[in-house]
């Protein structure tokens, strides 16, 4: 009996000795993963240093009818298109953090959506036809 109690606790230590050398060769430790993980303070530092400031770039063939153009900002990201100086609204996404509070997609001659973050000052998007394309309006 001593010895299959002998034999189970050498197997044992045996199978913790492999299993531990096998997560320290894949990088990721006994404890998780190696990567620096920021602290609150650190995020909160990241995120108001990101720009707050919405920027479109084109989008090709989204829309059939009217330029489209896609909105970024630190809230989410927005795409819309302009047919006959209205703008509409073709799709919404909030960030990571956030989520969409209201929503007037259009067509109209101002569409607008507001995205709200967990902690923090919403992000409001109100957006124009300019000249055949989507623009945000400064407030």
């Amino acid at each position: 009996m001593k010895r299959l109690v002998a034999a189970w606790a050498a197997t044992a230590v045996a199978a913790t000795g492999a299993a531990v050398a096998v997560l320290g060769l894949l990088g990721n430790g006994l404890t998780g993963t190696d990567r620096h993980v920021l602290a609150p303070e650190e995020v909160r530092a990241e995120l108001a240093t990101a720009t707050s400031r919405a920027t479109a770039a084109p989008v090709p063939a989204a829309s059939p009818t009217g330029q489209s153009r896609l909105i970024r900002s630190a809230g989410g990201t927005v795409i819309a298109s302009c047919e006959g100086g209205r703008v509409t609204l073709r799709s919404w996404s909030p960030a990571q953090g956030y989520k969409v509070d209201s929503v007037d997609p259009g067509p109209d001659h101002e569409a607008k959506v507001e995205f709200e973050p967990d902690e923090g000052e919403e992000v409001e998007l109100k957006i124009v036809c300019s000249d055949g394309e989507p623009v945000v309006r400064e407030s």
